[in-house]
């Protein structure tokens, strides 16, 4: 199932206070970014960050996930 654009939509109206959120569709799914970085993957109509330093520091939870 791909991820559709109303859900798209509704997460970047959660990310819109961040400066320098953006997306860009891939492969039929989307990617996010942060100050021109890959901060997170969008695939199913699921929100999956990546588990940089800095994220897993914010989501310790992200570091059990392998």
């Amino acid at each position: 199932m791909a991820t559709s654009k109303e859900y798209m939509e509704f997460l970047m109206e959660q990310l819109s206070e961040l400066d320098g959120v953006y997306y860009r569709r891939m492969m039929g799914e989307y990617l996010i970014y942060y100050r021109d970085k890959v901060a997170a993957y969008i695939c199913d109509e699921r929100f999956l960050v990546r588990p940089v330093p800095s994220a897993i520091k914010l989501f310790p939870r992200l570091n059990m996930i392998q």
